[in-house]
């Protein structure tokens, strides 16, 4: 491969995309690489069964002024406005309705101090009260909004971000990953499996080098996440030293996602929730007939995704598994690997 295009953009998922969306009018020569064999980075749609399901992020958060509800619409992808139902504890399994209300308040307790905190340890553990014997689903809670647990989440850009939010969640029910991967311009070029390895600056161009050649360009875009920004897989000119250093700054979290099937009748009503359990962590959370299919989508994230970390997908089957047991009783499941 030897080439010349106006601009590279590295990186295929949501943020590549738009990019090239941005170029498409601009009459510049635009190039995508993508280190994987498929678009939509973390949004990733794959059909099991028939159901079109989002492996990776599958709402438009913000909905209400998300740009990628736009883009839905305007491409004729259905988006799916009912209120999300998270939160909501079905027929209030496991837990009384007085002390859900006691945990929410507790959880609203917390927020109400974080602010104290910008000028201080800007840690959002300590915001947390210590007698409070909701503390653990505060921690359950940091883990699925942010990936992290509280003792490694920044109250400022936490703060930040819940001051933007609009509450307004929707899906795209043919799939996050399709409509993502449906948008690149078709005056996009794009190559697949193809990492790059290295970026140089000879004064005039720059110089991309991948496993399969090299080619210029007048300007690169890289939509490629902090860890690999701050990393060693792509060689970068000793300028981005500083933002290299500053995306080290910036660690990313963790959440999974695991699927379970419904066999038989379901003792659900679709679009329905459930917290494993309030007083554990490592909780998952579920998301319970999305679409009405005869699915549940299992949210790890913090705690609980460390165990998918730690010991692996079927130790993480196995906690969300025995949760919904610990709800529900007996249940037979068949599970979707992710």
């Amino acid at each position: 491969m030897s080439t010349e295009v106006d601009i590279v953009i590295v990186g295929g998922g949501a943020a590549g995309v738009g990019a090239a969306r941005r170029l498409a009018d601009t009459g510049l020569s635009t190039l995508m690489l993508e280190a994987s064999s498929r678009l939509g980075g973390r949004a990733w749609t794959h059909e099991i069964d028939g159901y079109p399901l989002d492996l990776g992020c599958g709402w438009l958060h913000s909905a209400d002024r998300n740009v990628w509800r736009n883009i839905a619409e305007s491409s004729h992808f259905e988006v799916d406005q009912r209120e999300a139902v998270w939160g909501k504890q079905y027929a209030d399994l496991g837990i009384t309705s007085t002390d859900q209300s006691a945990a929410k308040k507790a959880l609203a307790d917390w927020h109400e101090r974080l602010p104290a905190l910008l000028v201080g340890s800007d840690c959002a553990a300590d915001a947390l009260a210590p007698d409070c014997k909701w503390r653990p689903f505060i921690r359950a809670f940091c883990g699925f909004a942010n990936g992290v647990a509280p003792d490694r989440m920044s109250v400022a850009d936490y703060l930040a971000y819940d001051k933007a939010t609009t509450g307004r969640n929707q899906r795209v029910p043919a799939g996050y990953g399709t409509l993502v991967a449906a948008s690149l311009p078709p005056d996009t070029g794009l190559r697949l499996s193809t990492p790059v390895q290295a970026i140089k600056d000879d004064g005039r161009r720059l110089i991309i080098e991948t496993p399969k050649g090299s080619l210029s360009a007048r300007a690169a875009i890289l939509t490629v996440s902090t860890a690999v920004l701050s990393g060693s897989a792509i060689k970068m000119p000793a300028s981005l030293a500083s933002w290299q250093n500053a995306a080290s700054l910036l660690p990313l979290g963790r959440d999974e996602k695991l699927f379970l099937q419904i066999v038989g009748a379901s003792p659900f009503m679709p679009e329905t929730h459930l917290f494993g359990d309030f007083h554990d962590s490592r909780t998952c959370a579920f998301y319970i007939r999305p679409f009405g299919w005869p699915i549940i989508e299992c949210f790890l994230g913090g705690d609980s995704a460390l165990v998918v970390e730690q010991e692996g997908i079927v130790a993480g089957f196995t906690l969300a598994i025995e949760q919904l047991v610990a709800l529900m009783g007996g249940i037979s499941v068949r599970n979707s690997n992710r």
